[in-house]
């Protein structure tokens, strides 16, 4: 085998099919412990985020788009006009099946990762030119992480709902452990995705909590539900720090990490999308798809990309540690009153220096102090792991 890919989610999806796409003749093999590729997740992304040819290939992967999207804060609500898209585990799946349905392995759990083979939990070992390991986040004492958590239920109602956008953030609740909002999804006219979300210093989700909230936010809105038809749940990584090098360095000699398990995600939005399409469109592109040659592309391009964004984790410091709690979402509402266009550069990791400038400009929302403290960077884990 060419490439085996350990673990079937959102990167290591993107990259299979963008190689299956472009280099035809090159074997991979999708190896995926759960049941059924993608697990169960939704990835959403802003059309600014992607030129005209990616948004070409994620065309058959795309599940819903939408014309804008709201903000809501206590203060203060806006319409955001971009598009808005989502591609949600169930079509990843399928798409994955029509286009390398003989090269998927399901419930085929990988014990032992190699640079040239994999090990299953069952004993039997597969040979091959690279591994790609693409399995999701590893705790590590060289990252220093928030945490944005979340539960979501997709619910029936028993009238329609009358959302013609999403809610990306709904701040008009109770702030409970940390930054909280809701994050809405309008999928039909009688059908949501409504996802409880935290900014958290811990990582720890307590689901019957939260499904109690998310039926109280329903109510509130004066939906009733008929019945939940699934729900997902996350605990991903919000950077505010961390020694990079170290962290590529745990990954096993000549095994190439990707997606969550690189770092590769937008360090304040957690969305990962963007990271792994473009993460896709190069490892295709490579000259040498060795696995030697494939590790050490990696882990260059995820310590460059670390080394672009510390802006960002500068203000997840500020956002985690120089706001009380039950304050962060001050710092948000703040942030949305800026123009749209700078809006669009900061979720699509293309701030220009003048709007770095006027993102940290004017009266802030947090004590200058405290917010002097965050200006160095953590270099290894300071909170709760």
């Amino acid at each position: 085998m060419d490439i085996v890919f350990v673990g079937a989610g959102l990167a290591n999806c993107l990259i299979a099919a963008r190689i299956a796409e472009r280099r035809s003749r090159v074997r991979v093999l999708l190896l995926e412990a759960g049941e059924s590729v993608g697990g169960n997740h939704s990835w959403s992304y802003h059309s600014s985020d992607f030129g005209r040819m990616q948004h070409a290939f994620l065309s058959p992967f795309r599940a819903h788009v939408w014309m804008g999207h709201d903000v809501h804060f206590p203060a203060y609500s806006r319409i955001l006009k971009g598009h808005y898209g989502t591609i949600t585990s169930e079509r990843m799946s399928q798409v994955m099946h029509e286009r390398l349905n003989p090269s998927i392995r399901l419930n085929a759990k990988v014990a032992h990762v190699a640079a040239d083979h994999v090990v299953l939990a069952g004993g039997e070992r597969i040979d091959a030119g690279a591994v790609i390991d693409g399995r999701g986040p590893v705790s590590s004492r060289h990252l220093d992480l928030g945490f944005q958590k979340f539960l979501g239920q997709e619910v029936q109602l028993t009238r329609p709902h009358g959302l013609h956008r999403p809610f990306i953030m709904d701040a008009r609740v109770e702030q409970i452990d940390g930054y909280r909002f809701v994050y809405v999804l309008p999928l039909d006219p009688q059908t949501v995705l409504i996802e409880d979300t935290y900014y958290s210093s811990g990582a720890e989700l307590p689901i019957e909590t939260l499904r109690g909230r998310i039926a109280a936010y329903a109510a509130g809105q004066g939906w009733e539900i008929d019945h939940v038809v699934r729900e997902e749940e996350g605990v991903l990584p919000i950077a505010l720090g961390g020694d990079i090098g170290a962290f590529l360095a745990e990954a096993p000699q000549g095994v190439a990490r990707v997606g969550l398990r690189a770092a590769l995600f937008h360090p304040t939005t957690g969305y990962s999308l963007p990271d792994a399409l473009e993460l896709a469109d190069l490892v295709s592109e490579l000259p040498d798809i060795s696995g030697p040659a494939i590790a050490a592309f990696v882990r260059q391009h995820a310590a460059r990309r670390w080394e672009s964004r510390g802006f960002f984790r500068l203000l997840n410091r500020m956002l985690f540690r120089a706001a009380a709690p039950d304050r962060r979402y001050a710092i948000l509402e703040r942030f949305y009153r800026l123009p749209e266009d700078l809006i669009q550069r900061f979720y699509g990791d293309r701030l220009t220096f003048k709007d770095k400038a006027r993102i940290l400009t004017g009266r802030p929302p947090v004590s200058v102090l405290k917010a002097l403290s965050c200006l160095p960077e953590t270099k290894s884990a300071t909170g709760p792991r």
